[in-house]
């Protein structure tokens, strides 16, 4: 199975691109975390704390539903956008093949 582009938005709107893996069974937020983005997940990947929010730019219709407890956690948050998911919900695959994400955070 080949690789997969994410592009990943910078805070100064620049894009980087990294290639990802899909067989491995990663989340996008342990991509991002294992690429030393910033991400604090300070719950594990649980969809218990919101830490690892991103805001999907581009490619969010390919992205699987959203469930009930991404969503109640989501809408916690002040920065919630209409493409805004949790990365530790998104497990890499060929459907989310060039998507670009911004990361969100706590607040940031």
């Amino acid at each position: 199975m080949a690789d997969i582009k994410i592009h990943i938005q910078n805070n100064d709107n620049s894009i980087t691109t990294l290639e990802a893996p899909t067989d491995m069974g990663l989340s996008l937020m342990e991509f991002l975390k294992g690429n030393e983005y910033d991400i604090l997940a300070t719950c594990g990947g649980m969809a218990l704390c919101a830490t690892c929010h991103v805001e999907v730019i581009k490619g969010f219709d390919n992205l699987p539903e959203i469930s009930n407890d991404e969503y109640a956690m989501l809408d916690t948050l002040p920065n919630i956008t209409d493409t805004s998911r949790l990365s530790c919900q998104l497990k890499l695959s060929d459907a989310m093949d060039n998507i670009t994400v911004k990361i969100m955070g706590d607040g940031n």
